[in-house]
């Protein structure tokens, strides 16, 4: 802490502003990977960031761009499909931060809107000179396994993912 009121306000500010472009960079992404956004939805990545959910392993922006390209996810977008992100809990220490969220994957299906994935999603990201970017993403589906609430208690807590969500 500071005595100095002007240099106490300025850091609240900025801390808030960093919550503010963190949660808007997270709502961002439902919007560009359901509109087919390869490379929009890759460069909310650092270059060498991780993608990692249960199923996919992603781990770096060339293999998020072409996950979101391929024929699968082209698939979900030409079916009808929602990404819905939020609201997140971030946390901000210095030029890293800790955010979580849960996640919904709705899909049309047969004249109805269905909830395909419910998932725990952990960020991890990074200033850079651009602005914040992730670099490790971790989503675990909510299906009863240990490691999904793992993931929403280590992002409350401001703390990386844990041991239970290695590879």
């Amino acid at each position: 802490m500071t005595d100095d009121p002007m240099a106490a306000l300025e850091a609240r500010l900025r801390r808030l502003e960093d919550e503010r472009d963190i949660a808007r960079l997270m709502a961002s992404y439902g919007p560009l990977v359901d509109s087919g956004a390869a490379d929009e939805v890759a460069e909310l990545w650092e270059p060498d960031g991780v993608y990692d959910i249960d199923e996919l392993y992603l781990g770096d922006r060339s293999e998020i761009r072409s996950m979101v390209r391929s024929a699968a996810h082209q698939g979900w977008i030409r079916g009808g499909c929602a990404h819905v992100v939020g609201p997140a809990h971030v946390t901000v220490d210095g030029d890293t931060a800790v955010a979580v969220a849960h996640s919904l994957m709705v899909v049309h299906d047969d004249g109805q809107y269905v909830v395909r994935r419910a998932t725990a999603n952990h960020w991890q990201l990074r200033r850079s000179p651009d602005g914040w970017r992730v670099t490790t993403r971790t989503n675990r589906v909510l299906d009863g396994r240990p490691e999904s609430p793992a993931l929403l208690r280590s992002g409350v807590r401001g703390t990386a993912a844990g041991a239970a969500t290695a590879r």
